[in-house]
């Protein structure tokens, strides 16, 4: 099946999509309250869409983890279930900046949604900042924590990092930087690069990230390395000079962004990424809940390189 409902899931913003081994997927997203951590798996991809949701995490009434749960993903490592968030101490933001950090829950059961989940606090990185959108993948046997956080000799809200783990919850390396907002296209409104996204494809490994405010300036863009190449040398990674995917007027589709990546049933490559239906926004738009979950088929180039086309029109 190539064509999806479009949304497929209503006002889930950041969406996370995992397959696991045994076909089943699941799907994490942030909600619109973001008070808590929720589950969703369907044996299909389009029946995510009808899939009841199981809260297994409610962030608690003070303390560091108290406000904005920002950005779950969900991850199987080493026979572990991992869910990497983000999470304020307050909704206040401080210097210019929300206060997040990001933390690990870990579930040593089998079933995500029914066994007991542990909390393993924050995950530390070098500079205590602004730090969020946590992912994970695995390259040639070695466990890589991949994220977006602010650099304060650096201009602009966030850059992307690199680090070996030690532990799904601890660096094992020091962080390298893999790309800091330059181009005009990731300076909008803000100067971000956040929410990357992994996937490997022939003889590169790439980083999807999305750049700019997240209004109808944000947009998908791309990192890419030689697979064979050492990730952790930042020369190693190039960046594209334009993005792959931007919000499409005509289609009625804006600020498509912070993606992640699965396969349907098919085996074809997903999209999934989030995006609104309308321009003009009233207040912040981080509490704007109409940034929906979509998903949609792409392809990849002679080159090698991924063709995510445009955001498609509500269907």
């Amino acid at each position: 099946m190539s064509d999806y409902p479009n949304p497929l899931i209503e006002q889930r913003a950041d969406p996370h999509i995992y397959l696991h081994s045994d076909g089943t997927y699941y799907f994490i997203a942030s909600v619109p309250e973001y008070d808590r951590l929720e589950i969703r798996h369907s044996p299909t991809l389009v029946g995510l869409a009808e899939a009841p949701a199981t809260v297994i995490w409610h962030k608690p009434d003070s303390g560091p983890m108290s406000a904005l749960i920002w950005a779950p993903e969900l991850h199987r490592i080493d026979n572990q279930w991992v869910i990497y968030y983000a999470a304020a101490p307050s909704p206040e933001i401080v210097d210019g900046l929300f206060q997040h950090r990001m933390y690990a829950l870990v579930c040593e059961g089998q079933d995500p949604l029914t066994d007991a989940w542990q909390e393993k606090g924050r995950i530390v990185t070098p500079i205590d900042s602004f730090s969020l959108d946590a992912t994970y993948f695995n390259h040639q046997g070695k466990h890589y924590y991949l994220w977006a956080q602010k650099d304060p000799a650096i201009k602009g809200n966030s850059n992307l990092y690199l680090s070996e783990l030690a532990n799904p919850w601890t660096l094992k390396t020091p962080p390298i930087m893999l790309s800091k907002p330059e181009f005009a296209w990731e300076t909008q409104g803000f100067s971000v690069n956040e929410g990357p996204a992994f996937i490997a494809h022939g003889d590169r490994v790439m980083i999807a990230f999305s750049a700019s405010a997240t209004d109808e300036n944000y947009c998908i863009g791309l990192l890419y390395a030689d697979k064979s190449s050492n990730l952790l040398d930042p020369s190693s990674w190039h960046k594209l000079t334009q993005p792959l995917f931007t919000t499409h007027r005509g289609n009625q589709q804006f600020g498509p962004g912070h993606n992640s990546f699965t396969r349907n049933e098919q085996g074809e490559d997903i999209l999934v990424y989030h995006a609104r239906s309308y321009s003009k926004i009233e207040g912040d738009p981080l509490y704007d809940p109409n940034r929906h979950t979509r998903i949609k088929v792409f392809h990849w180039d002679d080159e090698g390189m991924p063709c995510f086309g445009e955001p498609t029109a509500e269907s």
